[in-house]
C-alpha cells in the first residue's frame, strides 16, 4: 500500500495494548474519585442554606442570589457552617444577631462559641478565609445576604472553565476508543459535558441576577454528571471485557 493510500485508524479498547489500558483505567479510577468528592463538597458547601436538610433549589439560589430575610452569618451558620455548631450555639448565634448584634453580647455569648467551634479555620492566619477572632469583623457579617460576590463568581468561573474543561477533555480522550453503534450518540455523549459546563458557570452569573437561573445550574450540574458517569462506566468496561458482538463490524466511529 501506498502512503498516499495509507488511512490511519483510532483503535478500539480492545485493540489497544494491555500498558495503555492500565494507564487508562488508573487515571479513570483517580478521576472517579475526585469527581465523587467534588460531589460532596458542592453539597457541604451549598447544603441547608435554605434551613432544611440536603441540597435544593432554594439552597442555590440563596448561594448566589443571596437570602431575601438573613444576613451572612445567618445563612452561614444555617447552611455550610452547620455541622461545626451544636443546635443551641446555632440558636445562640442568630439570636444574638436578632438582638442587635451588640459587643457586649457577642464577648458574652458568640466569642466563646466561636473561639471553640471555628477559629482553627477562621482565626485571621489565611487571608482567603473569613476572620472571626474579633467582633469587628463579625460584625461586617451581620449584614442581609446577597449571595455571592462578582470577585469570588470572577474566581471560582475561572478555575471550573480551566479544571473541568482539562477533566472532560482527559475522559473524553479515553472514551474516544469505545465502540458505539450509532455515530451521532458517541458525538453526543462527548460534546454534552461541555455544552454543560458553559451553561452552569453562565447560570451562576445569571442567578446572581434573577434566581430563577438556579434551575439551570441543578439541570447543568446533572448533565455533567450523568455524562461523567457513561463516559467512565463504558471505557472501563469496554477496556477489559467488551468483544465486538457477533455478526457485527466494529470499526472506530
Amino acid at each position: 500500500m501506498s502512503p498516499s493510500q495509507y488511512q490511519p485508524r483510532h483503535l478500539l479498547f480492545n485493540e489497544l495494548p494491555v500498558s495503555l489500558k492500565a494507564f487508562y483505567s488508573m487515571m479513570l479510577i483517580v478521576l472517579g474519585f475526585g469527581y465523587l468528592f467534588a460531589l460532596i463538597q458542592v453539597y457541604e458547601v451549598h447544603s441547608g442554606r435554605d434551613g432544611n436538610v440536603g441540597i435544593s433549589v432554594e439552597d442555590i439560589r440563596i448561594a448566589y442570589n443571596g437570602s431575601k430575610t438573613d444576613t451572612r452569618l445567618e445563612v452561614a451558620v444555617k447552611g455550610p457552617m452547620s455541622r461545626m455548631l451544636s443546635d443551641e450555639q446555632r440558636t445562640d448565634i442568630i439570636a444574638w444577631v436578632s438582638d442587635g448584634a451588640s459587643e457586649g453580647g457577642f464577648n458574652d455569648t458568640v466569642a466563646p462559641i466561636l473561639k471553640a467551634r471555628c477559629l482553627a479555620c477562621h482565626g485571621g492566619s489565611n487571608p482567603h478565609v473569613v476572620n472571626l477572632a474579633e467582633y469587628s469583623s463579625v460584625k461586617e457579617l451581620v449584614e442581609l445576604d446577597t449571595g455571592v460576590s462578582i470577585g469570588t463568581l470572577v474566581r471560582v468561573s475561572h478555575i471550573h472553565l480551566f479544571g473541568l474543561t482539562f477533566i472532560f477533555g482527559f475522559l473524553g480522550l479515553i472514551f474516544s476508543h469505545a465502540y458505539v453503534k450509532r455515530r451521532y450518540l458517541k458525538t453526543v455523549v462527548l460534546v454534552i459535558p461541555f455544552i454543560a459546563i458553559l451553561l452552569d458557570v453562565s447560570a451562576w452569573w445569571l442567578t446572581k441576577a434573577s434566581p430563577g437561573f438556579a434551575y439551570v445550574v441543578i439541570v447543568s450540574g446533572a448533565l455533567m454528571g450523568v455524562s461523567f458517569a457513561v463516559q467512565w462506566c463504558v471505557s472501563m468496561y469496554q477496556m477489559w471485557f467488551f468483544r465486538c458482538p457477533d455478526g457485527e463490524v466494529c470499526i472506530p466511529r
